[in-house]
């Protein structure tokens, strides 16, 4: 893929699409394409499917690549698709990828593993993904999120990575540092914010996009500060960063993807419930998060 191939593809808002579960916890596939078709009519660059919002570790394999499956089928057309591995064994990560590509996918995205954190070394890691994109028939991405795996990739090593021919950019979802990743962003590695929280701010230091809950719930506030930061508009984004940041963290902060569902859900889509071990926010937390959203005037 060449430069300005790439930088169409991940230059955007990617909403890191949430699996709705039914009542007796199925996966909901009618519900998906529901919310999938409205956001097709959105002005998102696209969707990171299997993510943690997608409840990846919750799901089967064959219930992992029927939700990939119905987000392929009912996007827009020129709407991007990342797919989300987070598995421990290197040879589950390869092959998840080939099927996801055969299904269409345009990229992976690769979690640490987490469960042996303490053998992950430097060098451990970077074999782990070196080999990973030898092996991988789509372009793949980092993902730094300790808060899920127990390990932080270090700036040196996403130097290092940043060389491999198919690894092209990052997802960071670290509450802080991605000042020290962005010096790594160029026109083959493209370095994308990991929260709402930090959008603007790293769209200002070099940064062209991100993978953000608050996409789920409400898409066009999210691009809207996406666009702030493309025009590097201070005046107006700096508020607008500051009202997002209070919105996700009233949504996430507190709740996790049981508030990105509840917050779905309060905004006419499909959120569902979080499947068990997750518990759904109750009618109390549900009626406090609807009251906060209506003052924040992104609910009537």
């Amino acid at each position: 893929m060449d430069t300005a191939a790439l930088r169409r593809k991940m230059d955007g808002v990617f909403a890191p699409i949430s699996t709705p579960f039914a009542p007796d916890e199925e996966v909901d596939c009618e519900g998906l394409r529901f919310n999938v078709e409205f956001y097709a009519c959105s002005e998102l660059l696209g969707f990171l499917a299997l993510g943690s919002n997608g409840e990846n570790k919750s799901l089967t394999e064959e219930e992992k690549l029927r939700v990939l499956e119905t987000i392929l089928r009912h996007k827009a057309p020129q709407q991007v698709v990342m797919v989300g591995a987070t598995y421990d064994a290197q040879r589950d990560t390869e092959r998840f990828f080939r099927q996801a590509a055969e299904l269409g996918a345009d990229f992976g995205l690769v979690l640490s593993p987490g469960y042996f954190r303490k053998q992950m070394t430097e060098e451990v890691l970077y074999r782990y993904f070196s080999t990973v994109a030898d092996a991988s028939p789509m372009p793949i991405l980092l993902y730094n999120a300790p808060g899920f795996c127990g390990v932080t990739l270090s700036p040196a090593l996403v130097a290092r990575l940043a060389g491999h021919p198919n690894i092209v950019g990052m997802k960071d979802s670290a509450p802080s540092g991605i000042e020290n990743f962005l010096r790594v962003e160029n026109d083959s590695f493209h370095v994308l914010a990991g929260s709402a929280n930090f959008l603007f701010p790293a769209m200002l230091r070099g940064s062209i996009g991100g993978t953000v809950s608050l996409a789920n719930s409400f898409p066009q506030l999210a691009v809207e500060l996406f666009r702030c930061g493309r025009a590097r508009d201070e005046a107006r984004g700096a508020p607008l960063q500051e009202r997002v940041k209070r919105i996700n963290e009233a949504i996430a902060g507190p709740y996790g993807p049981p508030g990105v569902k509840a917050a779905m859900n309060l905004a006419g889509l499909c959120g569902g419930i979080p499947r068990r071990p997750l518990l759904p926010l109750t009618d109390a937390q549900r009626e406090d998060l609807r009251r906060y959203l209506v003052q924040e005037g992104v609910l009537a």
